[in-house]
């Protein structure tokens, strides 16, 4: 991980501008007679170590966030998920329709009110457990809070059609179908609750045209969120054309600046972003072949140390 960093930084950073980048990522200033541009690597390893995984990792994060590095993002891959800090206080998801309006009823316990279009989303409120969010636990969930209901087998096939409904057709509900498929949903238990159209900011604000407001939050809602154990909170993104062309089709420079932003303010805070492309779908049986392999990849044999 050490020679990787290094590596990364001696191909993207010029040698007056390694000292004070390195200083940005939190490592040791530069000392008298330093110089950085005799060895770049040599300056940045001397920096390292006494580092260990721990504090490499969120470094190797820091860089990948500035720039593409394959090498580096297969060592990250492999030490395994860091997680996200804090805890989990509101997931609104599912949704299927116009935006909820919401108040926050108590500031200081943290506590929101759904008073319009409460019927086109769920909130579930329960904490979360050390081993994430199973689909057995959300549905024992719905079954109690919201139908009412003693049968889980009866509740997990409501709750399956319920989020199928707030997905559109196509990919997104590919996505969905191959997971429940792979994990035997709805009647499984033990695999993680794989949770679509999750509100990940909310932006009270209703502005005919944001891009005129400084600050706006662009992405509101993530396609898919799996919380898995360990604190891992894993974002699944279907992308379509609107995410890198306008509405007439034209490739976007600025949409596809706002995405990668985004993606890369949520990895540094712990958050794993992974993307498909739409075209990746076309053919049903390559796609739902892509789709296994990858939760295969997550879920199942996920890589651990180095």
């Amino acid at each position: 991980m050490r020679e990787a960093i290094a590596e990364s930084l001696w191909s993207h950073v010029k040698d007056y501008d390694l000292a004070e980048f390195c200083e940005r990522l939190g490592l040791a200033a530069q000392r008298e007679g330093e110089e950085p541009g005799r060895s770049k690597r040599g300056y940045v390893k001397a920096r390292l170590n006494l580092l260990g995984l721990h504090e490499l990792v969120p470094i190797a994060r820091a860089l990948l966030a500035e720039w593409d590095d394959e090498d580096l993002q297969d060592l990250v891959d492999r030490a395994g998920a860091l997680g996200v800090a804090g805890e989990l206080r509101n997931l609104i998801f599912a949704s299927n329709g116009s935006k909820p309006k919401i108040v926050l009823r108590d500031a200081l316990a943290n506590t929101l009110e759904i008073t319009e279009n409460g019927h086109t989303c769920l909130i579930y409120d329960r904490p979360l457990p050390e081993e994430g969010l199973t689909w057995g636990a959300l549905v024992r969930w719905w079954a109690t809070e919201k139908l009412h209901e003693t049968n889980l087998h009866v509740a997990g096939h409501h709750l399956y059609m319920r989020l199928l409904d707030s997905l559109d057709e196509g990919p997104e509900r590919m996505v969905l179908w191959t997971y429940a498929r792979r994990y035997g949903l709805p009647d499984g238990d033990a695999a993680a609750a794989l949770l679509p159209q999750v509100y990940l900011h909310y932006d009270p604000y209703l502005r005919p045209d944001p891009e005129r407001r400084p600050d706006v939050v662009w992405r509101q809602r993530m396609d898919f969120l799996l919380l898995l154990p360990g604190r891992r909170r894993v974002v699944i993104e279907v992308d379509g054309r609107q995410h890198y062309a306008t509405s007439d089709g034209k490739a976007s420079t600025s949409r596809y600046a706002q995405m990668v932003r985004e993606d890369r303010r949520l990895r540094l805070a712990g958050y794993e972003v992974y993307r498909f492309g739409g075209a990746e779908f076309r053919d049903a049986d390559g796609g739902r072949g892509t789709l296994e392999e990858f939760f295969s990849r997550l879920i199942d044999n996920p890589p651990t140390g180095l």
